[in-house]
């Protein structure tokens, strides 16, 4: 039913064809969703689509920004001064 391919930067994740993937949509999602590992569509052969099982943090959103924001006081001034060359 489907191939393995490698990818740079990727470990190896099995491929399906788009047509292949139309037929078995559901049996191909369970699968990933019960073993967590992605798998490739490809259109004629080429790499077109990766799907994965979503991993959600438990963390809220807010919980993941705290102490990421910066005060900042002269907001309408550069950082550096190229910065309004450079834009």
């Amino acid at each position: 039913m489907s191939s393995i391919i490698k990818f740079s930067k990727v470990s190896w994740m099995e491929q399906i064809s788009k047509t292949e993937f139309k037929a078995h949509a559901l049996e191909v999602l369970r699968e990933i969703e019960k073993s967590g590992k992605p798998k490739i569509i490809t259109d004629h052969g080429k790499p077109t689509i990766e799907v994965k099982k979503l991993r959600q943090r438990k963390e809220s959103p807010l919980e993941i920004l705290k102490g990421t924001v910066v005060e900042y006081h002269a907001f309408d001034e550069p950082l550096v001064v190229d910065d309004w060359q450079n834009a």
